[in-house]
């Protein structure tokens, strides 16, 4: 494959700053701007057997999924919800038939709040009776609610550069032909001046979405006017509808999760040779998402706590400054360091990635990655010609099938990095996987555990017949999970801590149900043919009449017996090592304080008392069992 070294390897850091924010929004603003014509109150489906919802119920429970999604995962960013083809009308431009429901006169647009949340989702049980609704393009009226939306969502993403922030309007509707009602030149006049609106809000940088719903009697039909709205055409048309379900699902069900905004982790040097140096960046491909801090509050004022830390003599008892020496033990003794000592202990190299060299793929094995690896890019932001020394590099390992062996001088932790080339993989959709370089951490002989040897003899080892081999590979065959993907599976802790958060600032009186990806499908493994693979494998292994619970109990059994042993064991050790000393005398003469942590356990242990908490609670604990 011939690379690009201008364009193959262009990032975002390699442009100049307005292009970068260009790129990467790091702020989104929306407007969800929903039809409230009639026809959106009437059921969405004509099936018996199903719950009588209406288009408007449903988008209401999609943009709230939304807005609770955006508090977690982009709670900087800024919505506001606007109604069209209604009775009422509320907008800093005085225009009919629209009605903004979040925010006021010359107001920015509003975060996602719980207040917004809560009032939104109970809208419907209101809705007729404060806003109304009503067919907004009638014949034989010249007014234009389709038109008059669009500019008032586009009044209220005046705000922000485009450079910096994501504007999007994204419209909800069950009507593909809003003009349906009128003819003649009225109708192309309408159609026109409403299509030349879109266009100037496009020109502007404002993205314009369509979530269309089909009603129950006919499929929505996008050649009949928002292809032109939006700017479809031929084969974009056919394949906009599908997408746009597929939106709407996902706006609905959306996994509550923190966006990361920070693509790029750190820039490197990269030392090939002792001359020849250049310069790449490192990105985060997988990293562990947690819960966010805790903030303590004050139970009288709600104010955040600040946290200090000081140190205090033991002896003294006066406070101390932040310790100038550290020390560690070695071979019973204490080995003092100075701060500057350490850091320059820690200073293992001066470049941050030196190349070893290079070795064939088939040495690097599955298991010698520590954690997950880092992706890596070059950059000619302060190196000139790094990408094509990093071009160069990266054709040559691809053709010989090599990796590149190097060492990752990281003050904290220096590591020795295995750096796989990728090739880059484009299909008709764009771009599948990025060319570049994975920097795999890999472990040294230190960090190497041989597993224990079992069996002495192979004689020893037991062995599986060829009829229980057959029934396991039925079994694999059975359960096999089709088109499996990690990407698939949420944290279920994470998703169960960000459901009682939002129940908690909602106010909701039951916690919400979370879905646990990572149980077994029950439903699966109760189909016949795999509970008669289970029941055959089991059969193979155990024999006919196994019975699971009896050996459950007897093995119970066996493992209470063996505790026991130990625990009399460990009792007995403790023992005669306590008795080797005059406890009592050692609490008269207020020696106990001179005792190891070790020697006052084996008391307790010895006594059958606690073994928790620190020396002075063992100490305390002592003399009130010698009645001291």
């Amino acid at each position: 494959m011939d690379l690009d070294p201008e364009g193959i390897f262009r990032d975002d850091s390699d442009e100049d700053d307005d292009n970068v924010q260009e790129r990467e929004a790091n702020k989104d603003m929306v407007v969800y701007l929903v039809d409230a014509s009639p026809k959106m109150f009437t059921p969405a489906t004509n099936k018996e057997d199903e719950k009588d919802e209406t288009h408007f119920h449903t988008i209401v429970n999609c943009i709230t999924q939304s807005l609770k999604t955006q508090i977690i995962g982009r709670s900087y960013d800024e919505v506001a919800i606007c109604f069209f083809n209604t009775k009422e009308k509320n907008n800093l431009q005085d225009l009919a038939g629209v009605y903004v429901y979040n925010v006021g006169d010359r107001d920015p647009l509003d975060r996602p709040t719980a207040k917004l949340i809560k009032d939104f989702s109970c809208i419907e049980d209101s809705f007729m009776s404060n806003i109304g609704s009503r067919y907004g393009i009638t014949a034989g009226s010249r007014e234009n609610t389709l038109y008059n939306a669009l500019w008032v969502a586009q009044a209220l993403l005046r705000k922000g550069s485009v450079k910096t922030v994501s504007k999007r309007i994204l419209i909800f509707t069950n009507e593909d032909d809003p003009f349906g009602a009128i003819t003649g030149a009225v109708k192309t006049d309408m159609i026109r001046t409403t299509i030349q609106r879109a266009k100037d809000a496009q020109d502007l940088g404002l993205s314009i979405e369509l979530l269309p719903l089909s009603r129950p009697d006919e499929e929505f039909n996008m050649s009949r006017f928002y292809a032109d709205l939006i700017g479809l055409d031929g084969d974009e048309i056919t394949e906009y509808l599908p997408s746009a379900g597929e939106k709407l699902e996902e706006m609905t069900d959306q996994l509550r999760k923190r966006m990361m905004k920070k693509r790029r982790v750190k820039t490197l040097s990269f030392a090939i040779t002792d001359d020849v140096c250049i310069e790449v960046n490192t990105y985060a491909l997988t990293r562990p998402t947690t819960p966010g801090t805790i903030t303590w509050l004050d139970s009288l004022s709600n104010i955040p706590l600040k946290t200090e830390r000081s140190f205090i003599c033991n002896d003294t008892g006066s406070l101390l400054q932040d310790p100038q020496m550290r020390f560690q033990m070695y071979n019973d003794m204490v080995v003092k360091f100075s701060v500057r000592e350490l850091s320059e202990v820690k200073r293992v190299s001066s470049h941050h990635l030196r190349l070893l060299g290079f070795k064939p793929l088939d040495c690097l094995k599955d298991y010698h990655n520590l954690r997950p690896s880092t992706f890596i890019y070059p950059s000619d932001e302060h190196i000139f010609g790094s990408t094509r020394v990093f071009v160069a590099l990266h054709s040559s390992m691809l053709r010989l099938g090599r990796f590149a062996l190097a060492f990752y001088g990281n003050p904290t932790r220096p590591q020795l990095v295995a750096l796989v080339a990728q090739e880059e993989v484009t299909s008709s959709a764009g771009q599948v996987e990025s060319p570049g370089m994975h920097m795999i951490y890999l472990p040294y002989s230190d960090d190497i555990r041989y597993p224990e040897e079992v069996h002495v003899t192979s004689d020893d080892a037991p062995r599986a017949t060829d009829e229980q081999i057959k029934k396991a590979s039925n079994l694999l065959k059975r359960i096999d999970l089709k088109n499996f993907s990690v990407c698939q599976f949420a944290n279920p802790a994470l998703q169960r801590h960000y459901g009682i958060l939002e129940a908690l600032a909602l106010g909701e009186d039951e916690m919400p149900d979370i879905k646990d990806e990572t149980l077994p499908d029950e439903q699966g493994l109760s189909r016949p043919g795999v509970v008669k693979a289970i029941d055959e494998f089991k059969a193979s292994v155990y024999g006919e009449n196994y019975d699971q619970e009896e050996a459950e109990a007897a093995a119970a059994k066996a493992s209470h017996g063996d505790a026991a042993k130990k625990r009399k064991a460990i009792t007995g050790a403790a023992s005669v090592k306590s008795a080797a000393y005059d406890w009592a005398e050692l609490a008269d003469n207020g020696k106990l304080k001179d005792m190891t942590v070790i020697e006052l356990k084996s008391y307790l242990t010895a006594h059958g008392l606690p073994l928790f908490g620190k020396k002075e609670a063992l100490i305390s604990r002592i003399l009130t069992h010698l009645g001291k």
